[in-house]
């Protein structure tokens, strides 16, 4: 049924958003809840890895994700020049290296040195250890989206590295922050 009353709001400016258009979008959008996970590839001998909660399942048939990358990132660049990535879904107990894989200005050599993980057999690209759930994949479209890039790829390889317990307790990003589900 239709409420009565006048739905509030704020519209954006028609030729360009302005500072407030863009500051109330990052607030309020800062309520969706998200999954977190760490995207990684490796490139040029170089393992390149990011913080990522801009992601989603495309399709079961082919199995196929989409992950949404700043575009001047060194982790856009890298996934873009190699063609493949592994994708590592979170349990509550990495807040740690999501942290530090989410920190601007992080070194390019030894990345990873701080942060367990496996190599992919499809890919070579680092898999989270213990994550919930993980996926390697071959980049089969790109879409550029304002100051991001949106990779499509289609899954070569697929598992979970976690204890069931630890498969139920996902790191959640919401409200700027992240927190798990409660229990």
């Amino acid at each position: 049924m239709e409420l009565d009353g006048e739905l509030a709001g704020h519209r954006l400016r028609p030729d360009a958003p302005d500072q407030r258009d863009i500051d109330l979008y990052r607030s309020l959008s800062a309520d969706i809840a998200s999954g977190v996970a760490v995207l990684s590839t490796r490139w040029r001998n170089r393992d390149y890895a990011a913080t990522v909660s801009g992601f989603l399942s495309v399709s079961y048939d082919p199995p196929t994700m989409l992950v949404s990358l700043f575009e001047e990132s060194r982790i856009c660049d890298a996934v873009a020049g190699s063609g493949t990535w592994a994708l590592s879904l979170l349990a509550a107990h990495h807040q740690g290296p999501a942290n530090w894989l989410a920190s601007p200005g992080n070194p390019v050599e030894g990345l990873l040195n701080q942060v367990p993980y496996r190599r992919g057999p499809a890919t070579g690209a680092a898999v989270i250890g213990g994550a919930p759930a993980w996926f390697e994949l071959k980049t089969t479209a790109v879409h550029p989206a304002a100051t991001h890039v949106l990779t499509v790829g289609e899954v070569l390889a697929m598992g979970r590295d976690a204890p069931g317990a630890e498969s139920a307790d996902p790191l959640i990003h919401f409200a700027s922050s992240y927190h798990r589900l409660g229990r």
